[in-house]
């Protein structure tokens, strides 16, 4: 009756899907490396939800903004494919389009593992998102709110976009121009830090407001360089999505990290109790800071309204 009894409850043991073994465990799997504010920002906000709610975390980077080239990403994403096999999560976290392109849709579409996407540009709907086993938050930046701020401030309408040259800003330019209809009258997608200090010089002298997207990416890029930079360059009113890109700019409306990270941390937590992926609506961030660089304004002769400023995380 022992044997019988020891074999039988191995059978049921085997029986029980890989995923549900480790139910009190989510992998985050992001598709960037630490280091990088963003992901960072995201990775934080989850990590501390289910931290708090009893769950173990585990974290897996796929680092393919410094790898970037295509057989890296699909070399990442086979990566984050047997980690995945290996942790055997009760829920996983994805951040950013890298990690759904590459890990989720070829490897785990309508699969028995539940995901939370968080982080995917404007639109999931290109990856066919959601899927029966997801649920997610849509990235999508305050940039007409901050436009029209910056107008206020300019001389004229001519607006240029100023940026890396990779996948996510070419989904960001287009979600501009599709979404919000904005147009640019100048736009560069570069790949060097010379590239960038030449392209941001020139744009002073073509358009009445620079619209600065991401640096992460660019090659030879020097954090106190460009802050010199912008200081002694800047002519005409600036402005950016993303907290790390203001010493660089005048006025920002940025997106929170972790509010991405946050809202998937709930929602994986809220799966892990037993709620199905898709009665969770697929959501977009909703919160921004204004922040205000006074020194780089000063620099460009622009003095900010005072409702402006006492609202604002004021860089000096």
């Amino acid at each position: 009756m022992k044997r019988a009894f020891t074999a039988a409850a191995l059978a049921a043991t085997l029986a029980v899907p890989a995923h549900a073994q480790t139910a009190k465990k989510v992998l985050f799997v992001n598709s960037y490396h630490p280091g990088y504010e963003w992901s960072d920002g995201i990775e934080g906000g989850a990590a501390k939800v289910l931290r708090a709610s009893g769950y173990e975390v585990e974290f897996f980077r796929m680092d393919t903004k410094r790898n970037g080239d295509e057989k890296s990403k699909q070399a990442a994403g086979l990566a984050a494919k047997a980690a995945i096999e290996k942790a055997r999560p009760g829920a996983v976290i994805l951040s950013d389009d890298n990690a759904v392109k590459y890990v989720l849709q070829p490897y785990f579409k309508d699969s028995a593992i539940p995901f939370v996407f968080c982080g995917v540009n404007w639109d999931a709907t290109g990856y066919g998102l959601p899927y029966r086993n997801t649920t997610g938050m849509v990235e999508v930046a305050l940039t007409t709110q901050l436009l029209d701020k910056l107008h206020e401030y300019a001389k004229g309408k001519r607006v240029g976009f100023l940026t890396v040259d990779n996948e996510t800003e070419r989904i960001e330019q287009k979600a501009y121009r599709d979404q919000l209809k904005l147009h640019f009258a100048e736009e560069r997608f570069v790949k060097t830090f010379a590239d960038w200090k030449a392209a941001f010089q020139e744009l002073q002298g073509k358009v009445d407001v620079l619209l600065l997207g991401n640096y992460a990416g660019i090659a030879g890029w020097n954090e106190a360089d460009a802050k010199a930079f912008a200081e002694a360059n800047t002519r005409i009113p600036s402005g950016a999505m993303y907290d790390f890109m203001m010493p660089y700019a005048m006025l920002g409306l940025t997106k929170v990290a972790a509010e991405q990270g946050i809202w998937a941390g709930k929602a994986a937590a809220s799966i892990l109790k037993g709620e199905k992926p898709t009665s969770i609506p697929v959501a977009r961030n909703k919160e921004g800071q204004i922040m205000v660089n006074v020194k780089l304004a000063g620099k460009g002769g622009v003095v900010f309204k005072p409702e402006l400023v006492r609202n604002a995380v004021v860089l000096k």
